[in-house]
């Protein structure tokens, strides 16, 4: 189902418009704090009065501020999983999981609670109390306390922004799992790039209350963040595992790639993501340097910034971006169809960018607001890899 958001909110000396739609599949909200990304996916659960604007789901009008037609928030069969679990502390988990249920037939319930349990992976838990878990636990069943509320749509505000890394790490496989096999629409909000690299098959990228990128990850997080955070992804296969070494090998259509050594077997997809910042450019290929990652290409474009330049180079078809100074730039002559090298070392693995499965289509005032509208209403990425069938 297609949602199609037009509004326009304000509050105080913040606006926030915004001009999207997100169909199937996992359609993140990325930017920084104070973006307006809570605020925006508040108004789409219905939960804040829309000041002009219309919000379209499923071919459903829920909200169009010319014809005063506005449908509450429980007649929107939206699952809401916010940044803590807030689960009731004085049931099991049983119990938490079947207050969610109220829009499913009695007789189907025991066999949809197992089949949600076990694919979050919480069945063991069941008769456990919330105070007995651990926070990646906890939000497990928070998710799972959504899914059998049968929604038509499931809104994330940055479900792991709580948790540490090896938490994250935890419950990330599970949102895939959501996001394959249960085929509801997700709106998910988080200004972690890793994880919206990892998981998102749309993004709508924000910033300073406006729509600034939108199209799968690639196109939209490269072109919607600037500088340093600027960078390009590029698909891989591991060929190798250097045991010994902390390095795999993996064959790209830009040339080898060598990667830091992580949890993946040989012959695995991978996509990862290479900062622009990281990368330097030469006209030759140096013999004494450490960066291990060797590509040669033909510069594309050039895009010339405030203080520095951003370079693209076709590498074997695949897009690699640097950003380099104007003094670089012009002492190696940098101009559409000039040849050269990009070096950068072999790439860092957050513990949180491990990998996904793909096979999906296609990417101040205002934060202390979106805060305490959270409370009350109960993107330098260094890589990203996700593993595909």
């Amino acid at each position: 189902m297609t949602l199609q958001v037009d509004i326009t909110q304000k509050q105080g000396d913040f606006t926030l418009r915004a001009a999207f739609s997100g169909a199937d599949g996992l359609t993140a909200l990325s930017g920084p704090s104070g973006s307006g990304k809570t605020t925006l996916i508040n108004l789409i659960a219905g939960l804040v009065p829309l000041q002009e604007g219309r919000i379209v789901f499923g071919g459903t009008v829920w909200n169009d501020t010319r014809k005063g037609i506005f449908v509450p928030p429980h007649r929107r069969r939206i699952g809401y999983v916010f940044q803590e679990a807030r689960l009731f502390p004085h049931i099991s988990v049983r119990a938490n999981l079947a207050y969610g249920m109220g829009r499913v037939p009695k007789a189907e319930r025991p066999a949809r609670m197992a089949r949600v349990a076990g694919l979050l992976r919480i069945d063991h838990l069941l008769d456990r109390r919330p105070s007995g878990l651990s926070g990646g636990e906890k939000q497990r069943v928070a998710l799972g306390r959504a899914l059998l509320s049968a929604p038509d749509l499931l809104l994330m505000d940055e479900p792991l922004s709580a948790l540490d890394a090896a938490l994250k790490a935890e419950i990330l496989p599970d949102i895939e799992r959501i996001r394959d096999a249960e085929g509801i629409p997700i709106l998910y909000i988080s200004h972690s790039m890793e994880e919206v690299a990892r998981l998102a098959t749309r993004v709508v990228a924000m910033e300073a209350g406006r729509v600034v990128a939108t199209g799968g990850p690639e196109a939209a997080l490269a072109s919607a963040i600037p500088g340093k955070r600027a960078g390009a992804f590029l698909d891989a296969t591991i060929a190798e595992i250097m045991d010994g070494e902390g390095l795999m090998l993996a064959r790209s259509a830009a040339g080898p790639l060598y990667l830091l050594a992580a949890p993946v077997s040989v012959g695995k997809a991978v996509r990862v993501f290479v900062p622009a910042s990281e990368v330097m450019l030469s006209v030759g290929l140096p013999q004494e340097i450490s960066a291990l990652n060797r590509l040669s290409g033909t510069v594309a474009g050039v895009k010339e910034g405030a203080a520095s330049v951003t370079v693209e180079l076709d590498c074997g078809g695949e897009t690699v971006l640097a950003e380099v100074t104007r003094r670089s730039a012009e002492r190696l002559g940098i101009a559409p169809g000039v040849a050269l090298n990009a070096l950068f070392k072999a790439v860092r693995m957050e513990p949180e960018s491990l990998f996904r499965q793909t096979g999906q289509p296609d990417l101040s005032e205002a934060a202390s607001a979106e805060a305490r509208q959270s409370r009350s209403l109960s993107m330098v990425l260094r890589v990203a890899c996700s593993m595909r069938r």
